[in-house]
């Protein structure tokens, strides 16, 4: 479905989107730039020119395919039910970390990933202000700013030792907000994130042991769910299952170094409701 010398030219279009329209707003958006979707969910006219821009280059560079974009869909739900079908599907996150880049920080990043009746296919993940990329190939591996990585290597006594990231407790869903005591008693360094794409990046490039997810918008993790399986990485839904695109996920889920570690954690979140 796609080539290299095709991911190469999917990264260009992106980067240039993030050129002309991301960028230019960085540090500089005026108080009509920002309206809210709700609470504590801002979008930016940056967010909006930036996936229609996508759209429009991304359709015309694959003949047939369709779009779902978080800002499309925040319009029309109906747009989702595209990755079930037949048709090539982008699925795109212009701006993730859009709270981020309301407040002036760098940790923010363009969300793209290719998918076939749910099936995932090429992704990419820039972060432009940081100066990183992530691209990931199905059945040919991931790469982070232009160089090969694997996940970092499966602790030996089962007992991740580097960061597990995760959203705070509140956004917690189904009474499990006590699995980040749990996991801590394990003594395992959970740290809180703000910018899930940004996560991916460090997970697939081998300094997070692991991520738990506790939503499933699919433009925030197609891409980056796989990168982490290129990357050698693992991932499961709380009951075991794969993820997948459309939702209906047991949630959380978590992405990690390896399926010990995945199940390991997922336990722990089980026991602690």
């Amino acid at each position: 479905m796609i080539s290299f010398a095709e991911l190469a030219e999917v990264e260009d279009i992106i980067r240039s989107v993030n050129e002309k329209t991301v960028l230019p707003r960085f540090r500089a958006l005026r108080d009509s730039d920002v309206v809210m979707k709700g609470p504590n969910d801002p979008v930016t006219v940056a967010d909006r020119e930036a996936e229609d821009q996508l759209r429009e280059r991304l359709t015309a560079f694959l003949p047939g395919s369709v779009v779902v974009g978080e800002e499309a869909v925040s319009e029309d739900a109906s747009v989702l039910a595209a990755l079930t079908g037949s048709a090539p599907v982008w699925i795109v996150d212009p701006i993730d970390g859009t709270r981020n880049f309301v407040a002036g920080s760098g940790r923010f990043s363009t969300l793209v990933a290719l998918s076939v009746g749910g099936v995932l296919l090429a992704s990419w993940t820039y972060a432009p202000v940081l100066g990183r990329i992530g691209t990931a190939l199905a059945g040919h591996g991931a790469q982070v700013d232009g160089v090969p990585v694997r996940v970092a290597a499966a602790p030996a006594d089962g007992t991740p030792t580097l960061p597990v990231t995760t959203s705070h407790p509140v956004w917690w869903p189904n009474g499990y907000g006590r699995g980040v005591d749990a996991m801590r008693a394990a003594d395992l360094d959970v740290r809180y994130f703000d910018a899930c794409g940004i996560e991916y990046l460090d997970l697939a490039a081998g300094s997070r042991s692991a991520m738990v997810i506790t939503w499933e918008f699919c433009w925030d993790h197609a891409a980056g769910l796989l990168l982490v399986a290129e990357a050698g990485g693992h991932v499961a839904a709380l009951d075991g299952a794969p993820v997948r695109l459309e939702g209906g996920n047991v949630l959380p889920f978590v992405a990690s170094t390896d399926q010990a570690t995945t199940d390991r954690i997922r336990t722990l979140i089980v026991e602690s409701k």
